[in-house]
């Protein structure tokens, strides 16, 4: 026996640092698995052994307290060698144990049955085992729950290791993450310039940007995919694999790269879209995220010719056809082309047929052949691209669409039908480079942008201005903008046009900066602008100075949020003084006494002020950790780590805090959970109650209850809820208690202790968990907080 356990050591020592039991923190659910193996083999003793180089450790046990023993100790070194329940009725009669017993803690036991922990990987690792006092044996059913039991402790061993794994992950993509914000800044305003399509990945293939012309080719607006991957939503299933594949080959550093995908736009059709790919590198050369720019090729692909004349009229037909067309058999050897088509290429037909197609394919695009073979085989048709080799070294672009033709006596061919799309597709390479050069003048800022002519008529606009006025673009070109927009004051006076810096800066060619008027939209409704209006002139102009106004450029932005800004600014800073200010007039009132030897013969009083000045700097810690945590979850620098949890085990800690930090014992704790997990971060979770139960100890009278239950709602929602037996909150105070710096009463801070932002952080993590948070109240019946989080993984996440 010895000699195998030697043999097995190694392999045993190696599972056990791997699950990380040894040295990890007591494990509340291996106790519950504990317990429920004493209860059920109906023993006054259980544990969970776990085998080392020279202890036995009893990492969870029921009725002992001892944590480890020696080897040899328990006959767990003999159950490892078996793969079943091992048993000894009376150890008495044992030669291991004989003639007084098992011998644990200085009593002896007579009973033991043990089930060996065995890793998936086959490696036992010790054994979930029972004592009994007197002689006994284990009843089938008993027998089974103790190995059913073994397995559940295994499982929860692997359970506790990748948790572990998963949180070092999380915190190394979190220092990762961080390194890269200034590269997503950088991609983030190159991305607002390009009016093609484009999409921006991280390096785990979710999507960070995507413009407005991939909605418009996708059907889905932007924040619906932001985090998650392109195959989510936009790749057909059947091309799920090719498209993970060719984000690998692009993360692995093939830059750049050319390639098409299709697209399943939300209405349900179908969009093909070519892309040309790179990256962008941090400082150590790594790829922080891949640029995606594509054009929708939908409408360039040929319609499928369709042949219905005899064979003479078909010949006729092709070969006075101003396109290419083409047979070829199921390999690609061309059968016959049209005269037509091999002069396309600078050949003739003697030199094209009979040579397979894939020789005429420039080099880079011959790869695509077997897969344009395989699918015409399969489906009966293909359409697409082919970028054909002139004999001149030219590159010509084809559009074709083929369809294979099965004729009962027959060998199957496949009829194609090209078009040169050579000079269509160099002009709209052409048009797309002015189009963006264009369009990134308007399109590249956030700001509204407009010119007027010397009428003061819309020449141009961009979609900023056009959306923050509440018009559509062509509503406004040819109108008067000042009409328009600027024909009021803000006291409701009329602005003159002649008074207008706008029209002003056209007579004395000087840029004009604004930043105290409105603009009016077209409900009628008024924003702040700062505007920036600079005239466009001639200077070839025979005119005066030679110098002749064409109109004028206005660059305007909205300052109604930043106003806003400004104001809650000045608020909370407000607001943080006065709190601030409270305790350390204290602090500074007690100090002072102390300081200055007022108080040397009265200990008592020195007392009483050494635990002012102490209470008030705890408050100031508090109130600081508060605004800080609020800050960072507000900000999103917090991220969970969510997982399955246990809603029971969640009240049963928090609760168990509670009643060790509370200074009123006497307020009784009871919960209730129902069956009921939840998807959520546990730390977070336990923050959140933590807070509301604090809140509801502080307003509860001495030898209340306060209660916690969980109930599911429906399969996706779960409700947790705190009840107490306090004097309630008034219900003008329902709406506003999560607000910050709010509380039910004024005095709450001061009699209390509190920095008025608790509540206020629970309501960001239960946001950030997509839940929901409220409360019901009534004077003297106490209140009950409520709190939703999902008991799934919800699917809008990447």
């Amino acid at each position: 026996m010895n000699a195998l356990l030697v043999k097995d050591e190694a392999l045993r020592i190696e599972a056990l640092n791997q699950y990380e039991v040894l040295n990890s923190a007591p494990d509340p659910i291996l106790d519950d698995l504990t317990s429920l193996a004493a209860q059920i083999c109906d023993t006054p003793v259980a544990a969970v052994s776990l085998i080392g180089s020279d202890r036995i450790w009893l990492r969870s046990r029921f009725g002992i307290d001892s944590l480890d023993v020696s080897l040899g100790s328990l006959p767990c070194e003999t159950t490892i060698l078996g793969d079943t329940v091992y048993e000894i009725s009376d150890a008495r009669n044992d030669p291991d144990y004989a003639p007084d017993g098992i011998v644990l803690e200085g009593r002896p036991y007579r009973f033991y049955a043990g089930a060996p922990l065995t890793t998936p990987g086959g490696v036992s690792i010790g054994a979930l085992l029972v004592l009994d006092r007197h002689a006994r044996t284990l009843t089938p059913a008993q027998s089974s729950a103790l190995s059913v039991l073994s397995r559940q402790v295994i499982t929860r061993l692997e359970l506790n290791g990748r948790i572990r794994q998963m949180d070092r992950a999380a915190r190394s993509r979190q220092r990762v993450e961080s390194a890269l914000t200034v590269e997503r800044n950088f991609v983030s305003a190159v991305l607002d310039t390009v009016g093609a399509l484009v999409a921006v990945f991280d390096p785990a293939g979710r999507i960070v940007r995507f413009n407005r012309a991939c909605e418009n080719a996708s059907g889905y607006d932007f924040p619906t995919l932001v985090g998650r991957y392109a195959w989510d939503k936009l790749i057909p299933r059947q091309e799920i694999p090719e498209a993970i594949e060719t984000f690998e080959r692009l993360r692995s550093g093939h830059f750049p790269a050319a390639y098409e995908n299709q697209w399943l736009n939300r209405d349900g059709s179908i969009r093909r879209i070519a892309w040309s790919a790179t990256a962008l590198t941090d400082t150590q050369g790594q790829v922080a995220f891949i640029i995606a720019t594509g054009i929708d090729v939908t409408t360039q692909r040929a319609a499928e010719a369709t042949l219905r004349e005899s064979e003479a009229r078909y010949r006729q037909l092709v070969e006075g056809s101003l396109g290419m067309v083409c047979t070829h058999d199921l390999r690609g050897t061309l059968l016959s082309i049209n005269t037509h088509g091999a002069e396309t290429l600078g050949r003739s037909v003697e030199e094209m047929t009979g040579h397979n197609l894939e020789e005429f394919i420039v080099p880079e695009k011959k790869a695509s052949m077997p897969a344009y073979l395989k699918k015409i085989g399969e489906t009966g048709e293909a359409q697409g691209l082919l970028h054909l080799s002139h004999s001149d070294g030219e590159m010509r672009v084809v559009a074709y669409r083929n369809k294979l033709i099965v004729v009962p006596g027959r060998a199957p061919y496949v009829l194609g039908f090209g078009v040169d799309i050579s000079e269509q597709v160099r002009a709209e390479g052409r048009l797309r480079t002015l189009t963006r050069q264009s369009d990134s003048i308007l399109e590249s800022v956030g700001d509204g942008i407009y010119g007027i002519d010397l009428d003061g008529k819309v020449t141009v606009v961009n979609s900023a201005a056009a959306q923050m006025l509440g018009y559509k673009q062509e509503e406004m070109l040819g109108r008067n903008m000042h009409q328009l927009i600027h024909h009021t004051r803000a006291d409701g006076t009329p602005y003159a046009s002649a008074d207008s810096p706008i029209r002003k800066s056209l007579t004395n060619f000087a840029t004009v900066r604004i930043s105290n008027e409105i603009f009016w939209r077209k409900d009628g409704t008024s924003f702040p602008v700062e505007y920036v209006a600079r005239p466009q002139v001639d200077s070839q102009s025979p005119d005066t100075n030679g110098v002749k106004a064409l109109g004028v450029v206005v660059a305007f932005t909205d300052t109604t949020e930043r106003r806003a800004l400004d104001r809650m600014k000045d608020e909370f800073i407000s607001t943080v003084s006065h709190e601030l200010r409270t305790p350390l007039t204290s602090l500074r009132g007690a100090l002072g006494l102390l300081a200055g030897g007022a108080l040397t013969n009265r200990p008592e009083k020195t007392q009483q002020m050494l635990e002012i000045a102490i209470s008030n700097s705890d408050r100031l810690v508090r109130l600081v950790n508060d605004i800080l945590d609020l800050e960072r979850i507000s900000s999103g620098k917090t991220e969970l780590h969510s997982t399955m949890c246990s809603a029971e085990d969640l009240l049963r800690r928090a609760a168990g805090v509670q009643q060790t930090r509370s200074p009123r014992p006497n307020i009784r704790i009871f919960f209730a959970a129902h069956g009921v997990n939840v998807w959520a971060d546990p730390d977070r979770i336990l923050q959140t109650l933590n807070n509301l139960i604090s809140n509801a100890i502080k307003f509860s009278p001495e030898g209340s209850e306060i209660h916690l239950t969980a109930r599911n709602i429906d399969e996706n929602e779960a409700l947790i809820e705190v009840r107490d037996q306090g004097r309630g909150i008034p219900a003008d105070k329902l709406e506003h208690i999560f607000d910050r710096f709010q509380q039910g009463d004024a005095s709450d801070s001061r009699a209390m202790g509190g920095t008025g932002l608790g509540l206020a952080i629970c309501r960001s993590i239960v946001n950030q968990h997509g839940g929901r948070i409220w409360a019901t109240s009534a004077p003297d019946q106490g209140t009950i907080f409520y709190f939703t989080l999902p008991t799934k993984p919800s699917t809008n996440l990447l």
